[in-house]
């Protein structure tokens, strides 16, 4: 039997005893409250965030791949995460990858036992050719999902970084990594339902990981998305818009500019503002690592 009952994810909220009871004003604004103590948790371990980012970087300009493991809820975030870095950082679907207890079927609907075991959280992994370049993020509210457990500690055996995401203390994931990022925002409105604030919490942190990992690879100039994949409608003209804001430039240059560059907001950045072709701004990219800043 698993022990739950000294979990913070599963105490019963002292403010929410009466929740059934509640108008739905009253229901709404204890949960807003509940949530506000997310970023407090947060807040906590951004030492234990920022060597995690440290790591991500620095296995990522080895060439090696993002890897978040997870099962239901977490395990969808993890995923989530990783499916919005393509279009976002213009990184390869393959370069931060998403593993979710139960495989792709699990993301809509509940696989039943499949977080309950280590050898498939080991198995995933071992089908993604893991290597010593990698970084492997585990991510499980409770802090102890077998699943999570199994890949964490195959990743170890193989020396590949580890890092693990949980909203209780001196979790067994925790045990398991590296470096572990155990952020507790407390109970949950709604008793163990960790989808809420254990959700919101884990959400946040990978919005921190991938965000400024990407940062750190040269994924961003000032604030703007500089790799971002001009896929559609609505994209086109956002590439137009940074192109615009990182240069000055009306739209037409930077329509122009992006035309020449093939679509590649960076190389169409660095023509404008050093007034040069595009054989020249992919050199300076290509000597600057990526980075726009670095090349101009």
């Amino acid at each position: 039997m698993v022990e739950l009952g000294k979990m913070e994810t599963e105490k019963q909220n002292p403010n929410t005893m009466n929740l059934d009871q509640m108008s739905v004003k009253e229901a709404l604004t204890v949960m807003n409250n509940e949530d506000k103590k997310v970023a407090e948790a947060i807040e906590e371990v951004i030492p234990e965030i920022e060597s995690a980012v440290h790591t991500i970087i620095g296995q990522l300009k080895k060439g090696g791949r993002l890897i978040y493991t997870g099962a239901g809820t977490s395990g969808r975030l993890g995923v989530l995460d990783a499916s919005e870095c393509p279009p976002t950082f213009g990184t390869p679907k393959e370069k931060v990858v998403g593993l979710i207890a139960g495989g792709e079927r699990a993301f809509t609907e509940a696989i039943e036992g499949a977080e309950d075991s280590q050898e498939l959280g080991k198995e995933d992994l071992v089908k993604l050719e893991l290597n010593e370049n990698d970084v492997v993020v585990g991510l499980a509210a409770s802090g102890r999902t077998p699943y999570v457990i199994g890949a964490l500690n195959y990743a170890g055996e193989i020396k590949v970084p580890t890092i693990a995401i949980a909203c209780n203390k001196d979790t067994k994931i925790g045990q398991a990594a590296d470096i572990a990022i155990e952020a507790v925002p407390g109970p949950e409105v709604l008793t163990g339902s960790t989808r809420l604030k254990a959700g919101s919490t884990q959400k946040m942190i990978l919005n921190m990981l991938s965000t400024i990992a990407m940062v750190g690879v040269g994924k961003v100039y000032k604030n703007l998305m500089v790799d971002v994949q001009p896929t559609n409608e609505k994209l086109v003209s956002r590439a137009e818009n940074i192109v615009m804001k990182a240069t000055d430039a009306d739209r037409e240059t930077a329509k122009k500019a992006l035309a020449e560059s093939d679509g590649k907001v960076k190389v169409a950045i660095i023509m404008i503002l050093l007034d040069i072709d595009k054989e020249a701004a992919v050199n300076k990219l290509e000597t600057s690592e990526g980075h726009v800043r670095k090349a101009l």
